[in-house]
């Protein structure tokens, strides 16, 4: 176990450095770390050192690297979270419609021209965020006045009943303004292409903070792990302790969405091959898929920005071709075990 933990901590770091070091200009990590040195400690460059480096690291890739980590990480704990707690390997903040109450929010914004008065910059994040956590508030409030327990089934249906009529609503609107429609399918894909620092700002903070949130409660969502029977016995609060962690692990999902669009089957992929690798106890499940996760999705970006180079592919459409085989084996390989 501690071999494995040391391996996926320290492959984090090299990752992130290939992200960076990448692209159609080759900058050496040394380079890099000199760079980084330069910016947020002070150090002087070398006079013959490359200046269109820093500005290509600064601006560009080491901003979108970041962000493209804090991303996945966001994804992936919110996807153990979901599994967890309802049971299902199949379940994601996806499944309860999250990503399909972004999207309508995000059509919304870019086919009706809103901005904030106050922050026209952040319009598109936060109606994103707002729309996302506002239908899992409306699926699972569903679900628990037709079935008072909430059992698990219950609200996995409900969800991808909202999310087949939220995406059946932004379809429409989608149809009835096709000028923007391209736009939007891209923004569906996802990009993390000139989003600059401020998503790394704003981001950061709250995944630290949602994780650790997550990480406090490993105990509850162990026990739920087992059943919520056996939870109800040890004194755990099951309706209580599932819309708590519902809500946190929508508000990773919406977050991380509503500043590059919907990107799907890393919050499937990460916490299955953590699970895999380091067993069942979240207290190592939730931490590592954040590890695992982030640097999985800095390798899609890059694949993303350089396998068509200079084009661009949505790396939504990077992690749907990796993703959609491994959802496929995880469904069927459940079916052939039960039959």
């Amino acid at each position: 176990m501690k071999t494995k933990a040391i391996i996926v901590i320290c492959a984090a770091l090299p990752v992130i450095m290939i992200g960076v070091a990448l692209g159609s200009v080759w900058i050496p990590p040394g380079d890099i770390f000199a760079i980084i040195r330069h910016r947020f400690f002070g150090a002087e460059l070398a006079e013959h050192f490359n200046h269109a480096s820093v500005s290509i690291v600064l601006s560009l890739r080491l901003p979108r690297t970041l962000l493209a980590f804090i991303v996945g990480a966001a994804l992936s704990v919110s996807g153990a979270v979901m599994q967890s707690v309802l049971r299902n390997p199949l379940a994601s903040s996806y499944t309860l419609g999250v990503s399909s109450g972004a999207s309508l929010g995000a059509c919304i914004v870019i086919l009706y021209g809103i901005t904030l008065p106050f922050a026209a910059v952040m319009t598109l994040p936060l109606t994103g965020f707002v729309f996302g956590i506002g239908t899992l508030l409306l699926a699972v409030s569903f679900a628990s006045r037709i079935d008072g327990r909430m059992e698990n089934n219950t609200i996995i249906l409900t969800g991808m009943v909202f999310s087949l009529f939220v995406n059946a609503v932004t379809t429409l609107l989608s149809a009835l303004s096709r000028e923007h429609l391209q736009r939007l399918i891209f923004w569906q894909m996802g990009s993390f292409s000139a989003r600059g620092w401020t998503p790394v700002y704003i981001l950061t903070p709250i995944a630290v903070a949602v994780t650790v949130f997550v990480i406090h409660h490993n105990r509850e969502l162990d026990m739920m792990t087992f059943g919520e029977e056996q939870a109800k016995t040890m004194g755990v609060d099951i309706k209580k302790v599932k819309w708590i962690l519902l809500i946190a692990s929508a508000a990773l999902t919406g977050s991380a969405i509503a500043f590059v669009g919907v990107i799907g089957f890393v919050d499937l992929v990460a916490p299955h091959i953590v699970r895999k690798l380091f067993g069942s106890s979240h207290r190592y499940v939730i931490p590592f898929s954040a590890l695992f996760g982030g640097s999985f999705m800095v390798l899609c970006d890059l694949v993303a920005r350089t396998i068509v180079s200079p084009s661009e592919l949505p790396v939504g459409a990077v992690t749907a071709i990796i993703g959609a085989p491994f959802f496929a084996s995880i469904y069927f390989g459940r079916r052939a075990k039960s039959i």
